[in-house]
């Protein structure tokens, strides 16, 4: 049976607020802070628009961007469900292995898609957490939004498309999964878009309030972009989670802002005393 547009895409939509939720606050990792720095935060816009040009330029590139997904993401998923995400549990880890299996075996069905999809966010679960990890987090978000400008630009200029299609159509031999991006019933989301989401979770995951605020945020402004897709073929969708870490920003400095900046005064300012001539 195949599933609606709607449902499948609500299903990604879900997925990619949960890469928000997901990730957990890790205590410092002394080995990990000798690779601190800003430059990290090149690394959004980097995947995105490396791997675009790459394909468009070189047209083996996605072969090995789909091999390079079906060897790295099984892996990098064990861990999150090991370590990097929120009850993770270091016997959970085994369980990327049945994932994979049902990516496998159910490969052209709903099932099949559902766990390759679900393999693929815990994979960039992991790689946020890590990133996050090693780089200041205000400029992690000065990435996620140049990820989301690049994003918007590669669609825009119509330059995303065709390598895109290729990426997502390039598969392993032996009917193996495609865990390079997320498939659910007829709805596509590309790997950068839930890498993304993890990203922003990994900065927001000291304070879990906000980081569940955050990923309902994602899934609102997700849910109300998307319904651009009737006259638009193709969407950025870094975009809502650009909107939403934007959107909390504003809402944390306006709510660092000192109580006396909102009240208005009471009574107008005592006169100034006249000295007797």
């Amino acid at each position: 049976m195949t599933l609606g547009f709607v449902p499948s895409d609500a299903g990604l939509l879900l997925l990619q607020a949960g890469c928000v939720a997901a990730p957990r606050a890790i205590p410092r990792v002394q080995w990990l802070q000798r690779f601190r720095g800003w430059g990290w935060a090149l690394v959004p816009i980097a995947s995105i628009v490396g791997v675009i040009f790459a394909i468009r330029y070189a047209s083996d590139t996605a072969t090995w961007l789909t091999y390079l997904a079906l060897i790295a993401v099984p892996p990098l998923a064990a861990v999150a469900l090991g370590w990097a995400m929120r009850g993770s549990k270091p016997w959970a880890a085994l369980g990327a292995v049945p994932l994979f299996v049902i990516a496998w075996v159910s490969k052209d069905a709903l099932v099949g898609g559902a766990a390759g999809s679900i393999l693929a966010a815990l994979s960039c679960v992991t790689l946020g957490v890590l990133l996050a990890a090693v780089t200041p987090s205000g400029w992690l978000k000065v990435g996620i939004l140049l990820m989301a400008g690049a994003d918007v630009w590669l669609v825009s200029s119509d330059l995303l498309q065709n390598p895109n299609a290729t990426l997502v159509a390039a598969a392993p031999v032996g009917h193996l999964p495609q865990l390079q991006d997320a498939v659910f019933g007829t709805a596509v989301m590309g790997y950068g878009d839930l890498f993304v989401a993890s990203v922003l979770g990994a900065i927001l995951a000291q304070r879990r309030r906000l980081q569940l605020s955050g990923a309902l945020l994602t899934l609102v402004l997700a849910g109300l972009f998307d319904l651009l897709v009737f006259v638009i073929d193709e969407l950025p969708a870094t975009v809502p989670v650009a909107l939403a870490l934007i959107t909390l920003e504003i809402w944390e400095r306006r709510a660092s802002l000192p109580l006396s900046a909102f009240r208005r005064r009471s009574r107008p300012a005592a006169a100034t005393p006249r000295r007797a001539t």
